[in-house]
């Protein structure tokens, strides 16, 4: 290589050294390391031997290239190290408590929630024997009708009683009430007895939870006194009769009178006027209590059977609605 090709090299890589020295002396001396004078009288002899004549030798142009690579490499070694050195925030006092989102917040663990008991069952056995009432207690026989009100059939059954001068029990539905609000005022301002006959005619409502029972009962008695307030209503009727023991007990702790009866003439099947006729007269004695039925269906057969059954029967007996007792 010529020599003032060489001599340029070497002066340019003595400018280069230079400029590492100051910069390295600074990082070293601000890291405080125990070997910086050290370091940096071996990078000024490496300078020194870079411009002085002796860089034209074979050894000296080795140690000159040897210096710079140790430079080089020493220097991306540290500034590898730096680089990787979080700077810190001049901007928060080092006094100042760390923020508490500085963590992640550990949410606590849920407890276990109680497991909800599983609804209770009714007792569906049979009724003990008297708990449900057939019968009036006294020589008076009752009329009661079912599966009302029912805008057809109602107001024609309650113009024959009214006609007779015959008091009677209307079992109602609950879901049927409101629509026929105008017939279930008529009942109680002509003295006729209302009861509970459920929501909607559940025949397996004995067989339901005590909730369930309990809501059904007090859903439909809701029902009528949103139309006539705080009628009394003692009493209730389990559809076609399918009494459990348990349904019995519920309706007792709410103050509710089992309702059954002791005739049955099965109108509900429409079996014809003079069978309607003949079971209920055949069938009724003293203390009795009569079903029948004003909805449900056509109850053309019992309206005109009534105009049989009720003669017959006021001349044999005191025809009374049932008491409402202070239920």
């Amino acid at each position: 290589m010529p020599v003032p090709r060489v001599r340029e090299l070497a002066g340019r890589t003595g400018a280069g050294l230079s400029r590492l020295v100051k910069r390295l002396g600074h990082v070293l001396a601000r890291a405080g390391a125990a070997f910086v004078p050290w370091v940096l009288s071996q990078l000024r002899r490496l300078r020194v031997w870079a411009q002085s004549p002796s860089v034209l030798s074979s050894r000296a142009r080795r140690s000159v290239a040897s210096a710079g690579f140790v430079a080089i490499l020493g220097v991306a070694a540290l500034g590898s190290c730096l680089s990787g050195t979080p700077k810190p925030d001049t901007n928060v006092s080092a006094s100042a408590p760390p923020s508490s989102s500085a963590s992640p917040s550990v949410s606590p663990s849920p407890s276990p929630s109680a497991t909800p008991a599983p609804p209770r069952k009714v007792d569906e056995s049979k009724p003990p024997k008297g708990s449900v009432m057939t019968h009036t207690g006294d020589a008076s026989v009752a009329l009661t009708f079912d599966d009302g009100p029912q805008p057809t059939w109602t107001p024609r059954i309650l113009d024959q009683l009214k006609a007779a001068g015959v008091k009677a029990t209307f079992c109602l539905i609950g879901r049927q009430v409101k629509a026929n609000a105008a017939l279930v005022r008529r009942m109680v301002a002509e003295g006729h007895t209302l009861c509970n006959h459920s929501w909607s005619h559940d025949l397996r409502l004995g067989h339901r939870t005590d909730a369930q029972i309990k809501a059904d009962v007090l859903r439909t008695d809701a029902a009528i006194h949103a139309v006539v307030p705080g009628v009394p209503i003692r009493y209730f009727r389990q559809p076609g009769g399918e009494w459990t023991a348990g349904e019995v007990k519920i309706l007792k702790q709410m103050g509710k009178v089992a309702l059954g009866w002791a005739v049955d003439p099965w109108d509900w099947k429409n079996p014809g006027v003079s069978q309607i006729v003949s079971r209920v007269l055949g069938h009724t004695s003293r203390g009795a209590i009569v079903l029948m039925h004003d909805g449900g269906g056509d109850r053309s057969q019992t309206n005109a059977a009534l105009r049989q059954i009720l003669p017959a029967l006021k001349a044999k007996f005191v025809l009374r609605a049932l008491p409402t007792g202070t239920a």
